[in-house]
């Protein structure tokens, strides 16, 4: 759509309709989704973050998919522009931590029992970013059943080759030997590691130059795991800070359950392999 003619007016620009800016942004839009239900003035920079990490959740299953479709594609040097791009876009969804370090637990707790059933653990967009990062179980997005698009949408994602997957995939058409059986499984479960897709990546990593695109992928990949664990360790010490040991917002089991899934590694075997080099 065109932009508004900018026209003068006593000396100022004036736009014949909306202003081109918030025609492209929405900026008076997204201000007017701040709806907080206490009167405790932070609980708005609890909402705007929260609001914020999921605009990155979703930006970051962009970039995510879009590579996956680059390295189907055979196109690995076009997926490590999107690949860069998510994870300097995680280094920011990891500053939006940051920015609720003033919130102790006497701050949380001000607004904390408002919040009745609504807790993190819902956010569907982060499930569709885990799935794209090849983090998968099936019982995470039973919650959902009763949005039913939302559901169709998780269980639709859930089934497909996650960005590892295809990565994967790309290792058997540069000829190295990847049984089928970690070519062809399970995509409603976590990827679990396979000695011969870890011997792949000692292969690759023995040839670290900036012609090697595979050094190149996995370096990127790398980075992009490195983040997403800092954002499971952050939001740890986060809900650490703010509620120790006691259960989660809408019955969850609050940090219990984030240390274990920190347990659940993303592209594991780029990982392991490093002990084999």
């Amino acid at each position: 759509m065109a932009a508004p003619v900018a026209v003068q007016e006593d000396g100022e620009i004036q736009f014949a309709e909306s202003a081109p800016y918030d025609e492209y942004v929405h900026a008076s839009t997204l201000h007017t989704l701040q709806r907080t239900i206490s009167d405790d003035p932070g609980e708005m920079s609890f909402l705007v973050v929260s609001q914020i990490m999921e605009l990155y959740f979703g930006l970051i299953r962009f970039e995510l998919r879009e590579a996956q479709r680059l390295v189907r594609d055979d196109d690995v040097w076009g997926a490590l522009e999107p690949l860069r791009r998510a994870g300097l876009h995680l280094e920011g969804l990891n500053g939006s931590w940051r920015t609720l370090r003033w919130m102790s637990p006497a701050d949380f707790n001000r607004f904390r029992g408002q919040l009745g059933e609504a807790s993190g653990f819902q956010s569907a967009m982060y499930r569709h970013m885990e799935f794209a990062l090849g983090l998968k179980s099936e019982p995470l997005i039973r919650p959902f059943r009763r949005q039913k698009a939302v559901y169709a949408d998780l269980t639709r994602d859930i089934r497909e080759p996650s960005l590892w997957d295809e990565v994967i995939a790309l290792l058997a058409r540069r000829g190295n030997d990847i049984p089928a059986e970690a070519l062809h499984r399970d995509r409603t479960r976590d990827h679990e590691p396979h000695p011969a897709v870890e011997d792949a990546w000692v292969r690759v990593y023995a040839e670290p130059n900036p012609g090697n695109d595979l050094w190149l992928l996995a370096e990127a990949l790398t980075e992009i795991g490195e983040q997403f664990s800092d954002w499971r360790y952050l939001h740890l010490k986060a809900v650490l800070r703010t509620l120790g040991d006691k259960p989660g917002t809408a019955g969850s089991s609050g940090a219990n359950w984030l240390r274990r899934s920190m347990g659940r590694s993303v592209f594991p075997e780029l990982w392991s392999a490093r002990t084999h080099m």
